[in-house]
């Protein structure tokens, strides 16, 4: 059923078209995928390691594999496991002279004690303009900008010889990663107008907001059972992005994490006492006994600077300059659903 207000909505609510039967336009329903399939259950870091050096081991065996590698320690984990020799793409966004997030020394620094061969990918606005709408295309919907670089790494390892990708992605989100999320109790209320990733309805002239995502997650207490729609809800966006560009670059993508989950309750007041993510934190500790655990930083995108001067969509079905202080990755938001309207008109 076509539905732009519901399916703009959605997609500023929760970055997916939550009713999988709504469509933005011309009957195309937007890819995405289930939470069915087959994980393993980890109740310690031991398993998880295991788990984790079980499949990289697996997927390497032909040779045929790369590692996407970042600064932080999920995929400095997974680096451990590769062979030696194996290339390792790490995203670097650029935005002239201006300084950006830039994970590449880190990474470099895994790669070289891990005796992986290293590759730096860089990503302009150029290039988000260029590949966003093929994207956008495969996926029938608006994207996630960190699509974009994850399609530019499948090209490049296409390139170079390779048939898949490892990501350490749904670390966070399956084992207490999102400490700001999980400091503190949330009412419905609270969650929604701090952690929506843009509200409907500051954006959109006739909001159609479905809540239904969120209330399967609401506790008998009232409050928001924030893991759970972190790591069962949440999750289904974050691998429907990655799956759609990669099978556009026409490679395989495989994340070790995402195929667990965590059997026991959460300690949530270990994380809140600032040790989150412990099982992995204790594999990486094994692993990289001289090196520190560097702080958490989300996968570099240069969206704050991209987009410091677009006044904001112009669609009649934008409140006029909704844009204003909104935020890169908000400004991101507006500017794929605007594009992918117009190329659905």
């Amino acid at each position: 059923m076509n539905n732009l207000n519901y399916c703009a909505s959605s997609f500023l609510l929760y970055r997916r078209v939550l009713n999988s039967n709504m469509c933005f336009a011309n009957n195309r329903k937007p890819k995405t995928i289930s939470n069915s399939w087959d994980k393993t259950p980890i109740s310690n870091d031991e398993e998880l390691e295991a788990h984790l050096k079980k499949v990289v081991q697996e997927k390497t065996k032909d040779g045929k594999c790369a590692l996407a590698l970042s600064g932080g320690i999920d995929s400095a984990i997974l680096a451990r496991y590769m062979p030696k020799g194996s290339m390792a793409y790490t995203f670097k966004c650029t935005a002239g002279n201006i300084p950006t997030v830039d994970e590449t020394q880190k990474a470099a620094r895994y790669a070289r004690e891990c005796g992986l061969r290293h590759k730096i990918i860089e990503i302009t606005w150029k290039d988000m303009e260029e590949y966003a709408p093929i994207l956008m295309q495969e996926k029938n919907a608006p994207i996630h900008s960190i699509e974009v670089q994850i399609y530019m790494a499948g090209i490049q390892a296409k390139k170079d010889g390779y048939k898949k990708i490892i990501y350490g992605e749904t670390a966070d989100v399956n084992y207490g990663g999102l400490s700001n999320i999980l400091s503190r109790e949330w009412t419905v209320g609270e969650f929604i107008e701090r952690y929506a990733y843009l509200k409907p309805w500051c954006a959109l002239v006739e909001p159609e907001v479905d809540f239904s995502g969120i209330a399967q997650y609401i506790m008998k207490n009232g409050n928001v059972d924030v893991h759970n729609y972190l790591s069962k809800f949440d999750i289904i966006e974050s691998i429907n992005s990655y799956i759609n560009a990669c099978e556009t670059a026409g490679i395989e993508f495989v994340a070790p994490f995402a195929d667990t989950y965590l059997s026991v309750p959460l300690d949530i007041e270990r994380v809140r006492r600032g040790e989150n993510k412990y099982f992995i934190r204790n594999i990486f500790n094994r692993l990289y006994m001289d090196f520190s655990i560097p702080d958490k930083l989300p996968m570099p995108r240069a969206t704050d600077i991209w987009l410091k001067d677009w006044q904001g969509p112009i669609r009649r079905e934008f409140i006029p300059n909704c844009a204003k202080n909104m935020t890169g990755d908000q400004k991101w938001m507006l500017w794929a659903l605007e594009k992918y309207m117009n190329m659905v008109d």
